[in-house]
């Protein structure tokens, strides 16, 4: 490995490092985001694009590290942006994030994460080499895997870097509205597993009839095939 992997590989380590040993993940609570949405609405009203810059480098950056607090940011998109713009926002960085997870691992970390998960990827990254897209459609839509365990076995696998970006985008699409348009209505919310308004579960309906799509689709295509054989 090169100096200038491993340097990049330091400034990850440092970054992981101080957000445990500053005990950072107390802001990233519930608790916190009630308490300090006013103020960040107010810093929105005059701040509006520094907020939005801030908010998405944030996101990125807790996304490409895999630190904990994904569903705080993206309740935290709702409370201060809304619904639409708080999906489009939290979409994006997440996209990004997941992004630069997947370069890492492709390049910098292949052999780390092979030692380290190898057993548990070896599935997955079967079904992303042969489905591709839809498979990894189907990863993002239905939340069987954790989101950072998608990323490091996509780096692993020949998945083009378009057809991760693209199936990332549009996957986490239904699943990011949830939280989102779940914190447009903080102030209902009074714990992460109690994210259940009517509108939170008609979003979940919407995440069940986008999951079947490449599901049916998969299904479809592998019967047609055996019928032509």
């Amino acid at each position: 490995m090169n100096r200038k992997k491993i340097a990049l590989l330091a400034v990850g380590a440092v970054a992981v490092a101080l957000f445990f040993f500053f005990d950072l993940g107390r802001f990233l609570t519930l608790e916190a985001l009630k308490a300090n949405r006013q103020a960040l609405l107010d810093y929105y009203a005059s701040h509006r694009l520094l907020t939005v810059a801030g908010f998405m480098a944030l996101y990125i950056v807790q996304t490409a590290l895999s630190l904990p607090g994904a569903a705080i940011l993206s309740l935290a998109a709702g409370a201060v942006f809304g619904s639409i713009m708080g999906t489009v926002y939290a979409n994006i960085a997440a996209t990004i994030g997941a992004t630069l997870a997947f370069l890492v691992t492709r390049y910098l970390l292949r052999d780390a994460v092979l030692a380290r998960f190898g057993a548990k990827l070896e599935g997955i990254n079967r079904e992303l080499e042969s489905r591709g897209f839809n498979y990894l459609l189907f990863l993002r839509l239905v939340p069987v895997f954790p989101f950072f365990l998608i990323n490091l076995a996509a780096g692993l696998t020949r998945l083009p870097l378009s057809t991760f970006f693209l199936g990332t985008m549009i996957g986490i699409i239904p699943g990011g509205f949830v939280y989102v348009n779940a914190g447009a209505s903080l102030a209902t919310i009074d714990s992460l597993a109690g994210i259940a308004s009517p509108r939170v579960l008609g979003s979940f309906a919407l995440l069940g009839l986008f999951a079947l799509v490449p599901v049916l689709y998969a299904k479809w295509k592998n019967g047609r095939t055996v019928k032509e054989k």
